[in-house]
């Protein structure tokens, strides 16, 4: 059984969501292994544009599973904004098509206060990853 990996060689727009968006038509699993809601991947399908963050791009295509991974930290927030967000564009966000690792990490407030004072000479997104 064949396995794809997509990896970023660079930090910075690669465009990975779009390959990914391309491959995920054919593959039962699409797998975000790590990361955080700092990322972004805008992806056309059709004639529509869709911004993810945390979801894998993947679940754009419909025919695949998509998980967030262990190595992925997840802010609720976020997450629940970008769920609706594609929800409203006809994306399916169900059990059967997206599932979180219980071992992701969660991001709270707290954890982005603590970005923005502790972090403000390295300068981060201030998203609770820093």
């Amino acid at each position: 059984m064949p396995a794809y990996i997509v990896m970023g060689a660079q930090w910075g727009d690669e465009g990975k969501g779009k390959i990914i968006d391309v491959l995920a038509e054919r593959m039962d699993i699409v797998i975000r292994f790590q990361g955080g809601a700092n990322a972004g991947h805008t992806v056309i399908h059709g004639e529509t544009r869709y911004v993810t963050h945390l979801i894998p791009s993947g679940v754009i295509s419909g025919n695949s599973i998509n998980i967030i991974g262990n190595g992925c930290v997840v802010n609720p927030a976020t997450l629940l904004e970008e769920m609706d967000t594609l929800q409203k564009q006809g994306v399916n966000i169900s059990p059967d098509k997206f599932i979180i690792s219980p071992a992701a990490h969660m991001v709270l407030p707290v954890h982005q206060y603590l970005d923005k004072i502790l972090n403000e000479k390295i300068g981060t997104t201030v998203r609770g990853i820093g």
